[in-house]
């Protein structure tokens, strides 16, 4: 249906009209124009005529207006919308219908009217669906060109008011979206200060174990592990778990000693290999070297004069025969050691058979050659190469044994050997389980005691080991018992050495062998460490003959409480 004013209303004597404005449905309203105001239509570009019964879009033909009849009244849909009665009382609008008030001769669209009477044109624009209206006057009533079928509101004049502009759910939508979203920034920024925390207070704390770990097992820098200066803890005051190994060899005869140390404090196990050559002093103050005392004194003898030069404090002595020691490498299943030299099979009768141990890196010995290689000593050698070759295999057996106490004590306990007191294979076994746990770990290693020819320590190289591993300082004797005198002879004269044992012995002091110097003095020295042994110094130089002037504070040989350096004043008739 379309409601325009069409040229066909001129047959029934309408006048020309005049665009008043647009109803709430964007439709044009017009009134009409007195006879004596109408306006000469102006050009118009869009002067195609249009009818009911003719394309809109030909040109040059003029359209046929509806023919009626003489007497026909038009109706209401064929009456334009000026002839209609303007308002009705139903009319929501009233006289206040919406849309801009033309004034005369001003087209709405932008035309200019001229004078003269064209009622066909003013017609033929009245109404175009595909024209814009005015942009300034018309944007709100032309928004949107509603359906065919919702052009009549037959209900509720106002029902249009009641349409929402836009729809609610999706400003809701859309604000749940923008509130999620920052939501979610802000818990992303939580969760990564989160990790941040959680990463700091993890490396502050991987720092802080590793620290103490390092503290603990004595790596820190500027810590010595083997308690030199640099050590958290003084030398003195860490702890040390000592055991004397001695090994027979049953087969052509001889010892070699060691003794295996756990520091407990550092973590650090050592060996430490004493040469046959060292002396030692007797139950009668009497010179003897370790080989004779292991041989006449027994095990508990030297573990007593031990403690006596070195200092230190042995908690048991483990006799090893050779045949035990084989039994022992072939309990932990063989062992890996970089030999020095090759090592004929002592069984082979003939000469020029293969050796039994071969020279080289990681040799794998079994029981009886890793007896052989721990007891050779080739000819012209002394005796500090074979018991080189004796510390390796001890260090080879511990790396083999088990860090497990009850199994090594289990491996202890198959060897069917009988300990020495105060010794248990318990007590064996846990220590070497100890041991054995930093060899694997690359903590332990096996150094020789420096001695002199004559079996003495020096203060130079003995301090080092003595000190350094065995914690050695001179050891407080116990109430009442001797004080211990260590006698260097700088005479020249070497009988001067037994006379001044004879004289110390005769005065109730303990004499200990401090061998010879390498020259002469003219002074002698008689030379206290702690404050506490000045006076027994002053009693020493007056039982030797010496001035009182000799006696000065400096350090002392390894175990001595007093050390002696006799110098050319020293006059064994006056003693």
């Amino acid at each position: 249906m379309n409601d325009r004013y069409d040229a066909g209303d001129a047959a029934y004597g309408a006048g020309p009209y005049e665009l008043v404005g647009y109803d709430e449905y964007g439709r044009p309203m017009y009134r009409q124009i007195p006879a004596q105001q109408a306006p000469q239509a102006a050009y118009d570009p869009y002067a195609q005529q249009q009818g009911y019964d003719h394309d809109p879009y030909a040109t040059g033909r003029q359209p046929q207006a509806p023919a009626h009849d003489a007497g026909h009244q038009p109706s209401a849909y064929e009456q334009p919308y000026g002839s209609q009665a303007p308002y009705t009382p139903h009319d929501p609008y009233g006289p206040y219908a919406p849309g801009p008030q033309a004034t005369p001769g001003h087209d709405p669209y932008g035309q200019a009217a001229s004078g003269g009477q064209q009622p066909r044109a003013a017609e033929r624009t009245a109404y175009i669906p595909q024209q814009a209206g005015p942009a300034e006057d018309t944007r709100s009533a032309r928004e949107e060109e509603p359906a065919p079928g919702e052009r009549d509101h037959p209900g509720d004049p106002f029902a249009f008011a009641e349409d929402p502009e836009g729809d609610p759910e999706d400003v809701i939508d859309w604000l749940k979206f923008t509130e999620n979203r920052t939501e979610r920034r802000e818990e992303a920024r939580r969760r990564a200060r989160g990790r941040i925390i959680t990463l700091l207070v993890v490396l502050a704390l991987v720092v802080t174990g590793g620290a103490g770990y390092l503290w603990y097992a004595g790596d820190l820098p500027g810590l010595s592990s083997s308690g030199g200066t640099g050590s958290a803890t003084p030398v003195t005051a860490q702890k040390r778990d000592v055991i004397v190994v001695h090994l027979h060899n049953t087969g052509k005869g001889g010892t070699s000693t060691a003794l295996l140390v756990d520091n407990t404090t550092t973590k650090q196990g050592t060996t430490v290999l004493l040469p046959n050559a060292l002396a030692l002093t007797g139950d009668d103050g009497s010179t003897t070297t370790l080989a004779k005392s292991v041989d006449g004194d027994g095990a508990s003898g030297t573990r007593d004069q031990l403690d006596t030069v070195l200092g230190t404090s042995i908690q048991g002595s483990w006799r090893l025969d050779t045949p035990y020691l084989q039994n022992l490498v072939e309990l932990v299943g063989n062992i890996e050691v970089d030999t020095d030299t090759d090592v004929p099979d002592p069984d082979a009768g003939k000469k020029g058979t293969a050796p039994l141990v071969h020279q080289g890196h990681e040799q794998t010995l079994s029981g009886k050659a890793a007896v052989a290689y721990a007891t050779y000593r080739a000819a012209g050698e002394s005796q500090n190469a074979q018991l080189r070759r004796f510390g390796q295999v001890m260090q080879g057996v511990l790396r083999k044994m088990s860090s497990d106490p009850s199994a090594a004590t289990t491996t202890v306990q198959t060897l069917a050997q009988i300990l020495d007191p105060p010794l248990t294979d318990k007590d064996l076994g846990a220590f070497l389980a100890r041991l054995a746990d930093l060899a694997k770990n690359g903590a332990y290693r096996t150094t020789l005691l420096p001695v002199r020819t004559d079996g003495t320590l020096s203060a130079q190289t003995g301090d080092s080991v003595v000190k350094g591993i065995l914690g050695g300082t001179a050891k407080s004797p116990a109430s009442g018992s001797a004080v211990r005198v260590s006698v260097q002879n700088a005479t020249g004269v070497k009988d001067d050495t037994d006379k001044a044992r004879v004289v110390l012995l005769n005065g109730g002091f303990t004499f200990l062998e401090g061998g010879s110097a390498a020259g002469t003095q003219v002074t002698s020295k008689v030379v206290y460490a702690d404050a506490a042994h000045k006076a027994d110094a002053t009693e020493v130089a007056k039982t030797l003959g010496l001035p009182a002037g000799s006696v000065t504070r400096g350090t002392v040989s390894s175990g001595a409480d007093v050390s002696v350096i006799l110098g050319g004043d020293y006059r064994p008739s006056a003693s």
